[in-house]
């Protein structure tokens, strides 16, 4: 096991490293205009799911965004490895257009999903 011996100078304090504030504050600022941004954070199953699904849920949700080509942008920045971010799909850090299903391809294709419904969003007021 190791142990750090702090320099008298050195004491722990509950001020952050480098002069930045909360996550909070330094965020980027569209996130605050973010559909998926509810505060408790109740999306991401969503956004992270396996399931098709659900992803074709998450990138419906994504469409009505304002943020939408901003939350993308910094993902890419950020070679986000696996997600839906910006109303794409990341695998493996590569944006792709559909998530094939476990197993062999089928014979015929089935066809996409349709959603026709939105997933609620609360009013904060």
């Amino acid at each position: 096991m190791y142990a750090i011996e702090l320099e008298p100078s050195q004491e722990p304090t509950d001020q952050p490293v480098g002069g930045l504030g909360t996550t909070q504050e330094t965020e980027d600022p569209w996130r605050v205009d973010a559909r998926c941004r509810d505060g408790a954070a109740s999306l991401t199953d969503l956004f992270f799911s396996e399931d098709i699904g659900d992803i074709a849920r998450a990138k419906s949700f994504c469409a009505g965004c304002v943020v939408r080509t901003e939350c993308l942008g910094a993902a890419l920045l950020r070679a986000e490895p696996w997600g839906v971010w910006g109303g794409e799909l990341f695998v493996n850090g590569r944006i792709v257009a559909n998530k094939r299903r476990r197993g062999r391809p089928p014979k015929v294709a089935r066809p996409e999903p349709v959603l026709t419904w939105e997933i609620p969003v609360a009013d904060i007021a």
